[in-house]
């Protein structure tokens, strides 16, 4: 489907989008006659729009999912038209327009079944952990992230042979050759320090923790929260709307998690988050709590009865 990202401002641009969507809305007619949908969903990105509004405009139900707190530009405007719209924080509200408040629900995002019932103590277990170290498990998204790879060096440093505590840090495949040249220049590691290019095992590994560290996008929260880890979350800057921040943030407010921008990240800020955290059991165990209580629970099942309940009321 011919799609094109909208900006905020009216630019040339613009106008073409315009143009890319309607071409884009031409499309998505022609696949919604052959495919017969019974109801058509949106999961955000400016690809939804132009299938989102062929549908309503075929008078088909309409939903859209909106993973982050703050909403796109794309689900904002859809979000006039749609039946229905799942949305994945509390604190999204506040960013809709008032006049969709009554179509907005509470969905959450779907989460790895593995995620959620892989059992704790045989995680730790495999990380050969005793009840009382700690498991800090660092890593910045799939690709890596570069600030928290020069950051945590230090942090490796400062705890690098402590028996109580184990440090596993993924550092992207694309990072690994250069982290590791610059970590053996420094030190040489211990028993205690994993470094890993990719996380094959992530279940095992969030299992496990007792503290996560990474970026802030939509599903690492999601993952986080359902199985209630506390977290030091770092928002990638240049993310659309600076979406990953306002996730973060969403977090903090509710004492489940630190947040630490890229602009203010270094060894010394990291370290010393990580040492407000996993030096107070009592803090610790607090924001474990209120990680859990933001999890949601039976996603799939939720936005599963909300589409059939959309399907049924167009009969």
């Amino acid at each position: 489907v011919t799609a094109k990202y909208f900006k905020r401002k009216i630019t040339l641009d613009n106008i073409m989008t315009l143009f890319a969507s309607a071409k884009g809305v031409m499309e998505s007619f022609k696949i919604i006659d052959e495919f017969k949908p019974s109801i058509v969903v949106g999961t955000g990105g400016y690809v939804s729009g132009p299938v989102v509004l062929a549908a309503h405009l075929k008078k088909l139900p309409t939903m859209i999912l909106e993973q982050n707190v703050f909403p796109g530009v794309t689900n904002r405007l859809l979000s006039r038209i749609a039946d229905v719209v799942g949305i994945s924080f509390e604190e999204a509200k506040k960013y809709f327009p008032q006049n969709v408040q009554e179509k907005l629900i509470m969905v959450g995002n779907p989460v790895r079944k593995d995620i959620i019932e892989t059992d704790r103590r045989s995680s730790r277990s495999k990380y050969n952990l005793k009840p009382e170290d700690v498991f800090i498990y660092s890593f910045g998204g799939s690709g890596g992230q570069i600030s928290l790879n020069e950051a945590i060096i230090d942090v490796i440093k400062n705890y690098n042979g402590n028996k109580n505590v184990k440090i596993l840090h993924v550092t992207g495949k694309k990072h690994y050759d250069v982290f590791m040249e610059e970590l053996n220049r420094n030190i040489k590691l211990g028993k205690n320090v994993e470094i890993k290019d990719y996380m094959y095992e992530a279940p095992i590994a969030l299992s496990a923790s007792d503290i996560v560290i990474g970026s802030a996008g939509a599903i690492t929260i999601a993952e986080i929260t359902a199985i209630g880890v506390p977290s030091i979350l770092i928002p990638k800057t240049y993310t659309a709307g600076n979406h990953q921040e306002y996730n973060a943030r969403a977090l903090e407010k509710e004492g489940a998690a630190l947040v630490i921008l890229e602009k203010d990240l270094n060894g010394t800020t990291l370290l010393k988050s990580i040492e407000e955290v996993i030096e107070n059991k009592g803090k610790l165990k607090t924001m474990s709590l209120n990680s859990k209580r933001l999890g949601n629970s039976d996603v799939e099942n939720k936005i599963y009865a909300a589409m059939t309940a959309l399907i049924n009321a167009q009969k």
